[in-house]
C-alpha cells in the first residue's frame, strides 16, 4: 500500500472515534502516505495530526446545492472534477468508515483499486470491492474502527485511543477566548447540544447542574456549541446567567476544542464536543440514552451514565412520545457525584 484514502466526511463525534485509525494504518503500512477525505468544517481537528499526510475538503454543501437548485450540468463537471483530482493521487486502498450511499460513491470516484466499508442498509455495495462487519459491539470507544482495522490485517495497539492534535495557535486561541470571558482560572464545560431531541438532556437541569457545580467545586462553566444551537443555549443560560459562560457559536471547532482540552471537569451528551472532551484525557462524565456509543474508554477519567430501559437505544426512532425517559431518568445528583468521583483527589 502506497496511498491510502479514509472517508469518513461528517459527524465530529465520528471523526473523534476514527482518528486511532492513523495510528494503525502508520504502524501497519509505515511508508504508506495517508490522506483523509473530509467536511472542511472538520478541517483543523486532522491537519496537525502527524500520522495524517493530506486532509481534503469535501465540500458537500456545494454539491447539494447544486442538486437542489437543478444545476445537473454543473453538479456533473464537479463530480469529474473532483474524480480527476482523486484518481490523479493513484490510491491504493480506500476506507469507507462511514458506510453511506454518498461515502461509497465517493470511494468508487477516488478510483481506488480496493475499497472497503462497512456493512450497512444503505444502496451501492456493488461500488465496493469489500463489505465488512462493525464487528461485535464491544461497546468500547471507536470499537467498530478497531474493527475495521483487524480486518484489514491490521493489528493495532493494546490502546486503540481517539488521538487529536492541536497546533500551539489554536490552543493559545482558546487561552484567549477564556480570557476575555473573565475567567481568570479553571473551568468547566458543557457540551449540551446534538442534532437529535432524544440525544439532549432536560433544559433546566443543565442551569441547575451549573450553580450546583459552582457551589461544590468553585467552577464556573463554559457553555459550548454552533451557531444552530445559539437559540438554546440563551434559553439555558438565562437560567444561570451567574454561574454560565455562553460562547455558544461565537468560535471556530478549533477553538473550541482547545478550551475543552484544558478544563478541569467536562460534562455532555452524545456529542463531537464530548467525545473530545473524552479524547484529550480530561474528567468526563458523558451523558447518554437514546444513544449508546460505547460505555469505555482508555480515559480512565471519564464516565458514562446510561441507564438501559426497556426502548433503550432507540437511536433514530424514539417510542416514547417525546417523553424521553432514559435522559429524563439522569438526575442531576448522578452527575455530580460521577463528577466527584473523577476530580477529587
Amino acid at each position: 500500500m502506497k496511498h491510502i484514502l479514509i472517508i469518513r466526511p461528517s459527524s465530529i463525534g465520528d471523526i473523534v472515534m476514527a482518528s486511532p485509525m492513523l495510528n494503525a494504518l502508520k504502524k501497519g503500512y509505515p511508508k504508506a502516505r495517508i490522506t483523509w477525505l473530509v467536511d472542511p468544517s472538520a478541517i483543523d481537528l486532522l491537519r496537525f495530526n502527524p500520522h495524517l499526510d493530506e486532509v481534503i475538503p469535501w465540500n458537500k454543501s456545494q454539491w447539494k446545492r447544486l442538486w437542489k437548485k437543478g444545476r445537473l450540468v454543473s453538479l456533473l463537471r464537479e463530480v469529474l472534477r473532483f474524480s480527476r483530482e482523486m484518481r490523479a493521487r493513484h490510491f491504493d486502498l480506500a476506507i469507507d468508515a462511514q458506510g453511506l450511499l454518498r461515502s461509497r460513491i465517493l470511494a468508487w470516484l477516488s478510483g481506488a483499486r480496493e475499497r472497503v466499508g462497512f456493512e450497512s442498509k444503505e444502496p451501492g455495495r456493488f461500488l465496493m470491492t469489500r463489505i465488512i462487519s462493525r464487528g461485535p459491539g464491544n461497546k468500547c470507544m471507536g470499537a467498530e474502527y478497531d474493527h475495521m482495522m483487524q480486518e484489514l490485517g491490521i493489528v493495532p495497539s493494546q490502546q486503540f485511543s481517539p488521538h487529536l492534535v492541536l497546533s500551539p495557535h489554536q490552543k493559545s486561541e482558546g487561552q484567549a477566548a477564556i480570557r476575555k470571558a473573565g475567567i481568570p482560572g479553571k473551568y468547566s464545560v458543557f457540551c449540551a447540544f446534538t442534532t437529535r431531541p432524544q440525544k439532549h438532556w432536560l433544559r433546566d437541569r443543565w442551569s441547575l447542574l451549573a450553580k450546583t457545580i459552582h457551589q461544590e467545586f468553585g467552577l464556573p462553566v463554559v457553555l459550548l456549541g454552533g451557531p444552530d444551537d445559539r437559540q438554546e443555549a440563551l434559553l439555558i443560560q438565562s437560567q444561570a446567567s451567574d454561574e454560565i459562560t455562553d460562547l455558544t457559536g461565537k468560535l471556530p471547532l478549533a477553538v473550541s476544542a482547545a478550551i475543552i482540552s484544558e478544563c478541569a471537569l467536562a460534562i455532555g451528551v452524545d456529542t463531537g464536543l464530548t467525545h473530545m472532551a473524552v479524547s484529550f484525557g480530561c474528567p468526563t462524565v458523558a451523558l447518554f440514552g437514546a444513544t449508546c456509543p460505547y460505555l469505555y474508554s482508555d480515559n480512565q477519567r471519564a464516565l458514562v451514565l446510561y441507564k438501559e430501559i426497556a426502548c433503550s437505544p432507540c437511536k433514530r426512532s424514539p417510542s416514547c412520545g417525546g417523553e424521553y425517559t432514559c435522559m429524563e431518568s439522569i438526575g442531576v445528583r448522578d452527575v455530580i457525584e460521577a463528577a466527584k468521583s473523577l476530580i477529587q483527589p
